[in-house]
Parts: structure tokens; sequence; C-alpha cells
């Protein structure tokens, strides 16, 4: 990746040209909805997923990658070439679910190394040549306060959590920001998927499931200078599911 001069911590990086951001799980659900509404606003944007996205807007790059399974050689090897990152967003998720005496490693593994290890091997690649004014948004769940039959994938979330937190603390000097966007019950492929039959979503108070776009519009928020002062929260969007 290409590295950039200092800009000031209350303007967004890349103030020559369009700000370039990373979005991980890009090619549905809640990644795809933040892409296009980086899209929108303005941003160039990097999609990294193993399918490629029905996306065809400029400024948007597709890079293949399955991030379970990278390491951190592959994903240095995937964003060469590529612009220094003003904003990394880390959607890519994968549900299983199980109850205490029937837990599946593997599925635990695989969540562990998609929402955790995979955010770290992200941040930790990007982020020293990232300017002041960048952004993290890291997409955890309001389950990771705790929820019968999913508890690896809680854990996980959780996890995200710690990082999260963790980071803000390190880089508040540097002018970034580092945050987690909780969704309750979002009406995505995930929400939809034969694995989590076991322990199927319930709708909201409002009524309804949550909208991609809702997320989108809260992250596009968060990678704005007018968030500059939020960092190391965990923003939970639940319809009113966690009253």
């Amino acid at each position: 990746m290409a590295s950039r001069g200092m800009t000031s911590p209350e303007q967004p990086t890349g103030s020559s040209g369009p700000r370039h951001v990373l979005v991980t799980g890009a090619s549905s659900g809640i990644g795809a909805a933040v892409a296009m509404r980086l899209l929108a606003d303005g941003w160039m944007v990097t999609g990294l997923s193993r399918s490629e996205p029905d996306i065809r807007a400029p400024g948007f790059t597709h890079r293949p990658l399955d991030l379970a399974a990278a390491d951190a050689p592959a994903i240095r090897s995937t964003l060469d070439g590529l612009p220094a990152v003003d904003a990394l967003v880390h959607a890519a998720g994968l549900l299983r679910v199980g109850t205490l005496g029937a837990l599946d490693r593997e599925a635990g593994t695989a969540m562990w190394r998609l929402h955790v290890e995979a955010a770290s091997l992200l941040a930790d690649i990007v982020v020293p040549d990232m300017a002041p004014g960048g952004r993290i948004v890291l997409l955890g769940s309001r389950v990771a306060a705790g929820a019968a039959d999913r508890s690896q994938y809680a854990a996980t979330k959780a996890a995200l959590v710690g990082l999260a937190r963790s980071w803000a603390i390190e880089l508040a000097p540097r002018g970034i920001t580092v945050n987690v966007v909780a969704p309750g019950a979002t009406e995505t492929p995930m929400l939809l998927d034969s694995a989590r039959a076991p322990s199927p979503p319930r709708r909201p108070p409002i009524g309804r499931f949550i909208q991609p776009t809702e997320i989108a519009s809260l992250v596009a928020f968060l990678l704005t200078p007018d968030a500059g002062a939020i960092t190391g929260q965990q923003i939970v969007v639940c319809g009113g599911a966690s009253l």
C-alpha cells in the first residue's frame, strides 16, 4: 500500500483525492450496504470478500480473499498496490449456533478467525500507515452481551469490543477512532441462514427487522469528521430488543 503525509486531526485523511476505505464482507448483507453507502458518499472503496460483489460503480475495487483462512502475508499480498487506507470497516461475519454439550469446535474456530483474528491482522497491517483522521469500525452484535445457543458467536463479538476499546486508547493520540457497531436482528442472508434454525430470529419491538442500510448509515457517520470525538464505543442498533 502507498503511504501519505499527515493531515489535520479535524479532517479525514486523503485530503488530496477521494478517501479510501477497506470494507470486508462486501459481497452481501451489511458489508455490501456499507460499500454502496460509502461509494455514494464519495469514498473510494475496496471490498474484500470470497465472492465478487454485484457492485458496478466508479471508485469500487474488489479483491478476493477468504479472511477466515488468510494469514498476514496473504492479506499483505491482497492489499498490494492499493492506496493508503483511511478507514477500515470489518463487516465480514459468520453465525453458527449450538447448545452446551453439542458445541462445534470447528464452527467456533471459524467464527473466531473471521471475526477476531481477521480484524487483528487487518488493523495490524493498515493502521501503522493510517494518518490522523483515520477510522476503524468493527461490526459486532447485540448478542455480545450473551444469548442462549450462541455462546461461541457471542464470545467472538464480545472480543471485538475488547479490541476496539484497547485500540481506541492506543490510537486516540493519533486522531484515529475505533468503534463497534452492534446490530440486532438485521434483514440479511445471515438472518435466514439454515444453520441458525435451532435459534430463529425474533422481530425487535419496533415490529420489523433492522435494515442493512440503517447500519450502513451509522457506519458512514462514524467515518466522518463529525464523529471524531466518538471512540472506544459499542453502539447497539437493536430496534428496542435490548430494552
